[in-house]
């Protein structure tokens, strides 16, 4: 969401000041260019090199640089951002930025800024709570810049209540939300599954599949750069998650992975169901290894819970709920039958017949067919591209 963003970032004279390093630190994580303004208050908190070396760039706080007369140049830099940050942002400067005052770089910086501006307050109680304070947030705001209001808490004079700064994560969180506003999804929540799920035999032995859940994590990615919030149940995996709107909830039996949906699909505008979810579990579960004694072992297994049926027919309005399924045999009877039996707004059907599509890979060769049986086949892709063509077709079905 944020590659290749030009972030100017102000930190002004607080304690808070110290959590500018990690903002940065995730900041460039994502790909963003971060520029930092300090005021020559936030040095005595935070040193300049460390801001300078986090950032891959010069640290600016004076109008001139005195070693060699260098003009810092405030309207350049104000010109140059696609999004103006402050944090922490002090009541000393919110006070000038609302009084046109620019008597320091960070100042006559905002005050050229044609980009988006966000603040981010950090100040003890009584300031928070001053009407003077109020008074200028409210007018920073009717200018059209975005309050990134405090947390409630332990602060610096040892009061408890609100003026610490927001945490990091939650302002990278805001700036995703800043840039995703003309994303197809924006404001979505989806819901995601992926992997396999491991039924227990004893301590030390499950049933499983080959299931490698790249497909569902590259759907939920799919999803998340559109502007989704998506949450991504996972089965056991060695993969990770790249994209900070992907919050993983992970789970090992076809039991956690039901409870985990009931518990988020209701309010989940989208829900893509693509994990390989055991049909059947042991019975009952050894409490010790199960020794090899005789040479024929019988096992007895229960059903498990149909999750897609379950979330089918609980599926609330203008939920858009997608299903998968892999077959070996009479591959477009079977899925359509799937699609109208688990009320899917549409079904992904891989057949195992064709090569190099599946599950382990990289490559997936999938056909989509809707409510109304239209049949869209694909040609082999990477899973990657698999999942922008499933994305597409859950923004035409969301958006409608």
């Amino acid at each position: 969401m944020l590659q290749n963003k030009k972030i100017l970032l102000g930190v002004c004279g607080s304690i808070a000041a110290y959590k500018a390093a990690n903002l940065i630190r995730l900041l460039v994580k994502e790909g963003a260019e971060v520029k930092v303004v300090m005021t020559a208050s936030a040095t005595d908190f935070i040193g300049k090199l460390t801001l300078a070396t986090l950032s891959k760039n010069t640290v600016y706080t004076e109008f001139f640089t005195t070693s060699d007369g260098t003009w810092n140049n405030h309207v350049e830099l104000g010109l140059w951002a696609d999004l103006m940050l402050i944090a922490p942002a002090s009541a000393s400067t919110l006070a000038k930025m609302a009084n046109g005052q620019s008597d320091n770089l960070l100042t006559a910086t905002y005050l050229s800024a044609r980009c988006p501006v966000y603040f981010a307050p950090a100040m003890d109680l009584d300031m928070w709570e001053h009407p003077a304070t109020r008074k200028n947030i409210d007018t920073l705001i009717a200018y059209g810049n975005t309050c990134l209001e405090p947390a409630s808490g332990e602060l610096a004079s040892g009061l408890e209540g609100k003026g610490r700064m927001m945490e990091p994560e939650d302002i990278v969180s805001a700036l995703h939300n800043a840039f995703g506003k003309g994303l197809r999804l924006a404001g979505k929540k989806a819901l995601v599954t992926a992997g396999p799920t491991y039924e227990n035999l004893d301590p030390v032995r499950f049933i499983g599949n080959y299931s490698s859940g790249k497909m569902g994590f590259a759907v939920a990615e799919a999803l998340a750069k559109e502007g989704a919030e998506v949450t991504l149940v996972s089965g056991p995996t060695h993969l990770d998650i790249e994209n900070p709107r992907i919050k993983r909830v992970n789970i090992v039996s076809a039991q956690d992975m039901l409870d985990a949906c009931v518990k988020h699909a209701a309010k989940s505008q989208i829900v893509v169901m693509s994990a390989a979810v055991a049909d059947y579990r042991p019975e009952s579960i050894a409490s010790q290894k199960i020794k090899k004694k005789d040479m024929i072992f019988l096992l007895k297994l229960a059903k498990t819970t149909d999750i897609l049926k379950e979330l089918g027919s609980a599926k609330p309005k203008n939920q858009v709920l997608v299903g998968f399924a892999l077959e070996t045999n009479d591959e477009l009877k079977n899925a359509k039958e799937k699609l109208k039996s688990k009320n899917l707004d549409f079904i992904v059907l891989n057949s195992m017949n064709d090569k190099n599509s599946g599950f382990g890979g990289d490559q997936n060769k999938i056909t989509i067919i809707d409510k109304k049986e239209k049949v869209q086949a694909f040609p082999l892709k990477t899973k990657k591209d698999v999942a922008l063509d499933i994305v597409d077709k859950i923004v035409e079905l969301a958006n409608a």
